[in-house]
């Protein structure tokens, strides 16, 4: 396990082995920040000395490092099932947007995808058969919570700064930092929605915002809204790995508690559905307060 730290120094890395309880620390001479494990699961990208020499490095659990021949002002990067290839996201500066490339032979060989002046890419996701990208783009200003927009892009090949088969899906909650999930089948996407749009005071504070989940159909582009709240608001949904369930954060004057929704019966008439009651509302898993749901594969 990857964790994070926030220290007077900046910020720290560590690696815990789960069967031994032994920690360590792969970056000791200045700040680490993570930004995602390699599929193998035998080291992680890091974002070192990020207030001095900046670079990404890969940082084996075995102690060993490699340095990633990438721009230093990377800020988000998700490897595809291929080992060697991942997405990096970076910015020229405030007010000048970003740039998602793939990089192919661990960052020796780079393709644009997609370049947006405007716009901040955040939260590259790739899909299950890795032929798709989604990320949600966030207005490049000093509103700290905004709208955005969901879209997807092919891997496959590289479209310039035009961007011509980046797709837009669907408007998106953006500053609140909640990722898209893909489906299993990767035909679905997953994410927030922000309701209230119109509300000044949510684009300044959390508390004001009310969002909802909803699902896009990648290919249509139908939308299939999965909860209906009017005050507070949800945060990232995650499929179960059957792609029959959604569980999610939900948070209601300050009470954070994780909710399932069972997809296979959204919009059914039945009642048989553990998850949901006579009305059809999506019910909590628990009473107690809780947060941060994730599904173990067996």
């Amino acid at each position: 396990m990857a964790i994070e730290l926030n220290c007077p120094n900046g910020q720290t890395v560590l690696y815990l082995d789960l069967e031994s309880a032994i920690i360590t620390q792969p970056v000791t001479d200045s700040d680490s920040h993570f930004l995602a494990w390699t599929p193998d699961g035998e080291a992680t990208y890091l974002k070192v000395d990020s207030l001095g020499n900046a670079r990404v490095v890969r940082a084996y659990t075995d102690g060993a490092q490699d340095l990633i021949p990438i721009t230093e002002s990377t800020y988000d990067l998700v490897p595809s099932w291929n080992q060697r290839e991942f997405t990096f996201t970076f910015s020229r500066g405030l007010g000048q947007g970003s740039e998602i490339w793939l990089a192919k032979r661990d960052g020796n060989v780079v393709e644009q995808l997609h370049a947006d002046p405007f716009n901040y890419i955040s939260f590259a996701r790739w899909s299950p058969d890795g032929s798709q990208i989604a990320f949600i783009k966030i207005p490049d200003s000093q509103t700290p919570f905004t709208m955005g927009e969901l879209w997807v892009i092919p891997s496959a090949s590289p479209q310039g700064a035009d961007g011509s088969n980046a797709r837009k899906l669907a408007d998106a909650d953006a500053g609140h930092g909640y990722a898209a999930n893909w489906s299993p089948d990767g035909k679905r996407i997953a994410f927030v929605a922000r309701e209230n749009p119109e509300n000044e005071h949510a684009d300044q504070s959390s508390e004001s915002l009310i969002s909802n989940i909803y699902i896009v159909d990648v290919e249509s582009g139908a939308l299939t809204q999965i909860t209906y709240l009017t005050e507070g608001y949800v945060e990232t949904p995650f499929w179960s790995p059957y792609g029959n369930t959604l569980a999610f954060n939900v948070v209601i004057n300050g009470r954070i508690e994780v909710r399932i929704a069972d997809i296979g019966r959204v919009g059914s008439s039945e009642s048989s559905d553990p998850y949901r009651d006579s009305n059809g509302e999506i019910r909590s898993l628990i009473t107690e307060s809780t947060c941060c749901p994730a599904w173990m594969r067996k």
